[in-house]
């Protein structure tokens, strides 16, 4: 193939050219190959001879010229971006753009990005490595994650795609230079900053009941039409709002070895994946009209409401004195629910009244103090404590690591205990 030594230079002289056609010509022109076209019926053998030859020199030319045209075209071009995924190189507005796009990112404060040159740039990259980080193929040889399994709490393993190094840090521009400052609403408790399980189970302290939901399949949901939605409503035309996506999803995909090759086949539409640093954030900006509508349900019923990631969790306060309304509370939040796009996990909704424990994003929330760790778990750390200082072993699947993580999260609900269970476990960690 053809190699260009400034694809960069090169298109800017086919830009001040005129485009490719007309670049093609002058170059011919100024190098001595482009032939004027005559009469051949007065040409001897000899002179027929010598214009043929002229005009095959010309179109080999032109052939080179054109092949080194298209190669400078599409290096600074996005061109195509694999299978299913619509396409164009020109910056045209249509009429799902807002009439006004450029004015909400401003006021957004985003930075104004109208080309995919000014993404590439903006994120360190050229067009060739920006096209390659987002292009889509349904079976792929190499793609741009690794994949790792985490236990869940039933036993079964979440899936988790990790991003390579260079996508990654694109996601990272992303997601500091763009999702971050997306409007949110105030239910929404997870990855925000200045929130946390804590502040999510402080809103359902002292409560007559505590409900909580789940939503299905939270990230797989959110596929990339609805992300390129996220980033067309924050202020971006449809070629940035579809290259910004496009980095922020990918199909899950299901690794086969055949022939001694290792595929990667895509088994649904490229959506959220779970390991990816903007999808947390992307979802709370994606679920603002959801929060917003399940807010002002609870309120006319009287109850409270916040979401932590795809955990939904409703309270009736104490002080409360109607009815409950608890059915009419489940019927209208499923509907709602399915009208945003989501699913309710059907064997993951939980009722807990006051004369039970009531746990809110992992911290038990009875009575009208501090959310906290249940007691069994407190327990636990102080038995394991208790066997480092006299020198015995740990239980069987504890680690010191795990003991210490616990220990941090207890510090974030009661801080003095938890800093005298993390002075204990890290007495008992090996000097390195």
């Amino acid at each position: 193939m053809t190699r260009i030594a400034d694809p960069l230079t090169l298109w800017r002289n086919v830009v001040q050219a005129g485009g490719r056609q007309a670049y093609i010509a002058a170059q011919l022109e100024q190098r001595g190959f482009l032939v004027a076209r005559r009469e051949t019926d007065g040409m001897s053998e000899r002179e027929l001879a010598q214009y043929k030859q002229s005009l095959k020199a010309e179109a080999a030319e032109r052939r080179k010229l054109r092949q080194e045209a298209w190669l400078a075209y599409r290096a600074n071009h996005i061109v195509h971006l694999g299978d299913g995924v619509y396409w164009h190189d020109e910056a045209t507005k249509d009429r799902w753009d807002l009439p006004y796009a450029e004015e909400r990112a401003a006021e957004n404060e985003l930075p104004a990005l109208d080309s995919p040159q000014q993404l590439a740039d903006a994120l360190g990259l050229t067009v060739a490595q920006l096209r390659w980080l987002v292009f889509h193929r349904e079976a792929a040889t190499r793609i741009h994650y690794h994949r790792f399994t985490i236990a869940k709490r039933d036993g079964s393993e979440r899936p988790i795609w990790a991003p390579c190094k260079k996508l990654k840090a694109a996601q990272r521009w992303v997601l500091r230079n763009i999702v971050e400052k997306l409007l949110i609403h105030g239910a929404a408790h997870g990855f925000t900053a200045g929130c946390s399980v804590l502040s999510n189970a402080r809103q359902h302290t002292n409560s007559r009941i505590v409900v909580k939901l789940d939503i299905r399949g939270f990230f797989p949901t959110v596929t990339l039409p609805r992300v390129r939605g996220v980033f067309r409503r924050a202020g971006y035309r449809d070629q940035l709002a579809t290259l910004l996506a496009l980095l922020c999803t990918e199909a899950p995909r299901e690794v086969v070895e055949q022939n001694g090759q290792t595929y990667y086949i895509a088994l649904g539409p490229r959506c959220l994946p779970q390991g990816a640093p903007t999808s947390p954030a992307l979802t709370n900006a994606l679920c603002l009209r959801l929060d917003r509508r399940l807010t002002g349900l609870a309120h006319q019923l009287g109850w409270r409401y916040t979401r932590y990631a795809d955990d939904m969790t409703f309270s009736l306060p104490a002080g409360h004195t109607g009815a409950p309304r608890l059915g009419t509370l489940l019927g209208i939040v499923q509907r709602i629910v399915e009208e945003e796009g989501f699913r309710l996990h059907p064997d993951k909704t939980h009722v807990a009244r006051a004369s039970s424990r009531q746990k809110v994003t992992g911290l038990v929330v009875n009575g009208d103090g501090v959310p906290r760790v249940s007691r069994k778990l407190r327990r636990e750390l102080r038995a394991a404590a208790h066997r480092l200082k006299h020198g015995k072993p740990l239980k069987e699947g504890e680690s010191l690591a795990r003991l210490a993580g616990y220990a941090a999260y207890i510090h974030m609900s009661d801080p003095q205990r938890g800093a005298a269970l993390l002075a204990a476990f890290k007495s008992a960690a090996p000097a390195t």
